[in-house]
This record gives structure tokens, sequence and C-alpha cells, in this order.
């Protein structure tokens, strides 16, 4: 029998709709800064021209959706792995693949992913979660014995997100599974006060130019 679903409380739910709004708001300039650095990119660098915005389907909740995210990698590099399942972070491990936008800007700040908070406000993801990943992914984790993520919400950041000394993946699934307990087991307030704490660790680490993990 596989796990039961997670819980997802009414104030997790309007979090997610009001910050992740407001964060729309606010970020406007920062990506319309990244928007301008893609297109000076594109215009002076020829192998990093191509698309705006990249898309993958990815899992959560056990529903496979779009996600969306300005395109950091090489437009060579996703044409070479073309017709293998799209996930955009194996390509972005070497950063000889990224485009020079993407490595200089896009992936230090997180800016990457801003794209996604359009994700939260569609329902797709928490602002707050395990990360989604492909559906091939879910499925060997599945086969590993860790079903969560056909459980559980997705989130744009999370815990093992902002736990820079963590490397080992499965630190990180320690990491997604405490997460999901605590969704489980913890009241609706104590569950939003944590996330709004992870979500202010993840702008220290946004400012900070480190990049996020996972």
């Amino acid at each position: 029998m596989g796990s039961p679903e997670v819980p997802y409380p009414l104030p997790k739910w309007l979090a997610d709709k009001g910050v992740s709004g407001a964060l729309v708001v606010l970020l406007m300039p920062v990506f319309a800064f990244a928007l301008a650095a893609i297109g000076l990119d594109k215009l002076l660098v020829r192998r990093d021209r191509g698309s705006w915005l990249y898309r993958e389907s990815r899992i959560s909740r056990g529903d496979e959706f779009t996600l969306v995210k300005s395109r950091p990698v090489r437009r060579d590099v996703l044409d070479h792995a073309k017709g293998a399942e799209a996930h955009a972070r194996l390509l972005e491990a070497d950063s000889g693949n990224l485009t020079w936008a993407g490595r200089r800007i896009l992936k230090p700040w997180y800016l990457d992913e801003i794209p996604q908070l359009i994700n939260v406000l569609r329902g797709d993801l928490s602002l707050v979660g395990p990360r989604p990943w492909p559906p091939s992914m879910v499925q060997e984790q599945v086969a590993a014995g860790h079903d969560y993520r056909k459980h559980v919400i997705a989130g744009w950041t999370g815990p093992a997100q902002v736990q820079k000394g963590v490397t080992k993946p499965a630190g990180y699934t320690e990491l997604d599974l405490a997460y999901v307990e605590a969704c489980r087991t913890w009241s609706a307030t104590r569950l939003l006060r944590y996330d709004l704490g992870i979500l202010w660790r993840t702008v220290k680490v946004m400012a900070k130019r480190e990049g996020l993990q996972y």
C-alpha cells in the first residue's frame, strides 16, 4: 500500500497564492534584468541564441505538469539531448553547458526559477516542498521505496535547497522526508511559520549569489 495523501492546509494554500503574487510584482525589475542579460547574451554570443524560456514535464502530487524556467542551457546542448526526457538540472551540473547569462546571472541568483512563481499561482507547485522531479526519476525513486512525490505538492524551494553543506542524494531525501512528515503531523500554523522561514533563507541564499542546491 502506498503512502497516504499529504495534507495541503488552507493557510499554506493562501500563503502560496498571496506571497507568490507579491513576489511576481516585487521581482518584476529583477526578472526584467534577467531578460536583458539573456537578450544581450543572445545578441553577442551566437551559440547562446535560442528560446527565452525552457519547459519540462515534472511531477507534483502524482500529477504531471509543465514547469517553466528561463533558459540557462545552450541551445546546442538541448538539441543534443533531444529525444531524452527533459531534465535541465542534469545538464546544468556542467558549467560548460551553460550560456554566459546562465553561468554568470541566472544560476548564481536562482533567477532561472522565477517563472515558476506562475506555476505556484496556477496550483502546480507550493512555495515550499520537495522539488518536482521528471516522471522517470519519480518512478526510480518509487522503485527505491520512496513514493512521497506522488502524494505531496512539490515546491518552488524547500529545506533541501537551502542546505549548502548537503551533497549526497540520500541527504536530500532525508530532508524531503522530514518536511513531508511535518506536513502530516504539524499544525497548519506551525507549518506556515516553518515555510516562511525557508522562504527567508532562500532569499538570503539568492542574495549571496550562492545558487540553490538540487
